[in-house]
Parts: structure tokens; sequence; C-alpha cells
């Protein structure tokens, strides 16, 4: 398969983007970097430490990867599922996972339901 179409490219980074500072305004940037059809991605937080996420696996869709998680242990990127136990999913699934490995700190954790607690 070729490499990722650079429309997509866009979109990725877009959406990622746009992810990260709805749901996670602790991450000041999220970077994209890309090599064939793979497409790695990066967070820097608000101390300017970047920090590796994951990878993800081009397969013909700008809304379906494939998914690696970055193992800080091995300083390498090993295939994983996602938490609906798929091999595929969205970049923002991705994001929310490794994001909460890694970056735990920066959620957002306000309450969605309405409710005082």
């Amino acid at each position: 398969m070729a490499g990722i179409p650079e429309s997509t490219k866009i979109s990725l980074r877009q959406r990622l983007t746009a992810h990260a500072a709805e749901v996670w305004p602790g991450i000041a940037q999220v970077s994209t970097r890309y090599r064939g059809r793979f497409a790695y991605i990066d967070a820097t937080g608000p101390d300017g430490e970047c920090q590796p996420l994951f990878r993800l696996r081009y397969v013909g869709y700008a809304n379906n990867w494939g998914f690696a998680v970055w193992r800080a242990s091995h300083d390498d990127y090993a295939d994983a599922v996602l938490p609906d136990g798929s091999w595929t999913g969205t970049a923002e699934a991705a994001l929310d996972l490794t994001a909460g490995l890694y970056l735990p700190g920066t959620a957002d954790h306000r309450r969605t339901n309405g409710d005082d607690h």
C-alpha cells in the first residue's frame, strides 16, 4: 500500500488537535510525523516536554487506522487493541487510550451529566 495521502495527513492533524483541545486541555500541542504508511503521534505538555504516544498504520481510510502503543520500557511501538477490542479504529480513540496511560494528569475531568457532585 502507498503512503498516506496529503489530504488525510492534514485531516488527521486537525482532528487530533481539536480532540486534544476538547478532551485533553493539558496537552499543549499534538505533533504528527509520517513515514510510509505510518503516522507517529507525540504530545507536548504545558512544561514543554514531548511524550511519544502511539503510531497509526494507514489502512486506506481516514477514519480507520491500525494502532500501536509506544512502549517506554523498550523505546518502540507494539501493536495493540483499542478499548473496544478492535485492532483498528479512530485516531481519537488511540489518543484517548495513550494519553490516559502516559499523561493522566492532562485530562478534562469536568462532569458531563450536569449533576453537581
